[in-house]
């Protein structure tokens, strides 16, 4: 006995639903939810969409409790961040405040730099390469602005901007 779909949207409306979806998988399962809609054998809906027929019955049965809510993946569990909310906070102020030149010995952070600061103030341990992913989470990139000397005069340089050496 065939499983009945939920009507409350036409096969066109799914269809632009499955153009603005917001995954692949969600804008495939749409796709095959209209092609059964219009009619069409379920094995067949489901193999134009590019998936087996179990999982158009299992988007079907999702869709019909859940509506457009339920063709999107639904969240994984995924590994637990290595560095809690607050350890990510500390490490986010430390590099909005950038290293001392004279204490540090560093003008800017590299990933190599924070991996060190990482594993002295929060005992975890970090390769620079799986960095860049922490970072990019807590919204940073890795653009760096331009180093600057640390005995750098202003002074001079507007001086030598203002002699017209320099187009400003």
């Amino acid at each position: 006995m065939a499983l009945a779909i939920c009507e409350d949207r036409s096969a066109a409306e799914l269809r632009a639903y499955a153009r603005r979806a917001p995954s692949l998988r969600a804008a495939a399962r749409a796709y095959a939810l209209a092609n059964a809609l219009e009619g069409m054998i379920r094995a067949e809906a489901a193999r134009l969409a590019g998936m087996e027929r179990q999982a158009l019955r299992d988007a079907v049965l999702r869709y019909n409790a859940e509506g457009l809510a339920g063709l999107e993946d639904r969240p994984k569990s995924g590994r637990p961040p290595g560095l809690s909310e607050g350890e990510q906070a500390a490490l986010a102020a430390l590099i909005l405040r950038g290293p001392d030149p004279e204490r540090d010995g560093i003008s800017a952070y590299t990933r190599e730099d924070l991996a060190r600061l990482i594993a002295a103030r929060f005992g975890r341990q970090y390769h620079p390469s799986s960095l860049s992913g922490v970072l990019r989470r807590m919204g940073f990139s890795r653009q760096k602005t331009r180093p600057s000397h640390p005995r750098t005069d202003p002074a001079a340089q507007a001086r030598w901007v203002k002699r017209g050496c320099l187009t400003p």
